[in-house]
């Protein structure tokens, strides 16, 4: 993901996250990375930005930050190819552990997770605001580069 890609995110973003959409500065900032702990990407449909994903990796631990798909586009993929690129990254970052929240109430991407073995560990209650919806914690652990 590059500064280029940034309107049709945050479209996007505002789209499919209403009340819990990153602003332009945190996705700067974000893609700014100056410790170099950040992975962003696209994916895309022809000229159509399709979805995008963001990683955190530091000190062994990796933290799914974002995954979004366009809504038409949804139930095609994009969203496992999307974690799978950022697990991918995980493991080149030597993550033994990859951790992400989601909204309680959303159970497509809950399902997304569990099927790529993320379990859930803990909940944030009153985490997303304003709606005060919990975010449940889901961990997955990492395999050792070379056992993928």
């Amino acid at each position: 993901m590059t500064l280029d890609d940034l309107p049709c995110v945050l479209e996007l973003e505002n789209r499919l996250f209403t009340d819990d959409a990153w602003s332009e500065d945190t996705y700067r900032i974000e893609l700014a990375d100056t410790g170099g702990t950040r992975h962003y990407l696209v994916a895309e449909d022809g000229d159509l930005l399709a979805g995008w994903a963001g990683l955190a990796a530091a000190g062994g631990q990796g933290d799914v930050l974002t995954i979004g798909v366009r809504p038409e586009l949804q139930g095609r993929g994009i969203g496992s190819l999307l974690l799978t690129a950022l697990l991918d990254e995980a493991t080149v970052r030597q993550c033994g552990e990859v951790f992400l929240d989601v909204r309680a109430d959303n159970d497509r991407a809950r399902q997304l997770y569990e099927r790529f073995g993320f379990t859930a560990v803990g909940v944030r209650k009153r985490y997303y605001m304003p709606s005060g919806t919990d975010a449940i914690v889901m961990m997955r652990e990492s395999r050792p580069r070379g056992e993928e």
